[in-house]
């Protein structure tokens, strides 16, 4: 009987002194440092505590199992990265792992860039699961069997927040969203009069108001000028189209054996619009190229400032480009 309550004694006084230190150790701070932490699916709370106590975050790795067992968060956690902040307890770690509070990257969608370009930083983002096998636009219209006629253009130039290996396919379909919702909303509030036919034109001329439009003042004028053009069934002659046809072989430099190349992107010899955009446009320049600024210009050009030179005539126009053009590259 005294060996028996001897052993009670020993036990209660071991608990004891168990739930002291699990007490202690689950309410005192685990790193000086933030802790970035990677949890897998299906991953348990024991392999977890493994992985800690390797890398000196923890002394004890039992402590943090027991912890998990009484609050049940061994049975709660939630897959994702995780970012735990500098002085964080066990207690608060298991809290932060069982809600869910991941980290939350941002991709950036660029306006003015084109598809191709957008697939190449999508693939050099290393979070994101690189499910888009495609590497021109029209290769992706296909992979991602877009309702729309072109995959040039139809992605909505912002930041796109995602987790740790969430798919670049889905990004790119949420933005593609979002361009369409864009899209079909500037549309519903097109003028009456206007050179634009479809909701395709209106894209498209926003994707060349984009790449014109050194001064964001200027892009409503830059938008009469080319919707004057269209009016007038005159050439659109914008050399962004040329560039956009040109592809690799652009090598910064525009010539006039350039503007000769057979294309049905190059305005200078091709009447109207181009097929498809050339670039994403930004909702200003969306916003411009369906309510074009009031006049009657008909041409432009660089001042070299950023800002362009409107003029009404030929003449007028060649008098500026000698005096902005010519002038700033010595020809």
């Amino acid at each position: 009987m005294v060996a028996a309550i001897t052993l009670l004694v020993v036990a209660g006084t071991a608990a004891g002194g168990l739930c002291w230190k699990l007490a202690q150790w689950s309410n005192a701070p685990m790193s000086a440092e933030p802790l970035h932490l990677i949890l897998e699916p299906g991953q348990s709370l024991s392999a977890l505590a493994v992985q800690l106590q390797a890398a000196g975050i923890t002394s004890d790795r039992r402590l943090l199992t027991v912890l998990g067992r009484l609050t049940a968060a061994d049975t709660r956690l939630q897959a994702g990265e995780y970012l735990i902040p500098a002085a964080s307890t066990p207690r608060q770690m298991l809290e932060q792992l069982t809600g869910g509070a991941v980290v939350h990257h941002g991709f950036r969608i660029d306006e003015g860039i084109t598809v191709a370009a957008l697939l190449a930083n999508l693939a050099n983002e290393t979070r994101l699961e690189q499910d888009i096998l495609a590497h021109d636009a029209q290769a992706l219209h296909a992979e991602l069997a877009l309702s729309v006629p072109f995959a040039e253009g139809m992605f909505f130039p912002d930041t796109y927040q995602f987790q740790l290996q969430d798919s670049a396919r889905a990004l790119l379909l949420r933005a593609h969203e979002v361009m369409v919702g864009k899209l079909d909303e500037a549309w519903q509030r097109r003028p009456e009069e206007t050179q634009l036919r479809s909701r395709e034109d209106l894209i498209i001329l926003a994707s060349i108001v984009e790449k014109e439009t050194g001064l964001a003042a200027d892009r409503g004028q830059i938008s009469q000028v080319f919707h004057s053009r269209l009016a007038k069934r005159m050439l659109l002659q914008t050399d962004p189209t040329v560039i956009y046809a040109l592809g690799r072989e652009f090598d910064g430099n525009l010539t006039r054996a350039h503007l000769k190349i057979e294309s049905p992107f190059n305005t200078y010899r091709v009447r109207g619009l181009p097929p498809t955009p050339i670039a994403l446009p930004s909702a200003a320049s969306l916003e411009a190229a369906l309510t074009p600024a009031p006049g009657d210009y008909l041409y432009f050009v660089a001042m070299g400032d950023g800002a362009s030179k409107f003029s009404r005539t030929l003449a007028e126009h060649n008098a500026a480009v000698r005096r902005y053009q010519l002038k700033r590259t010595g020809t």
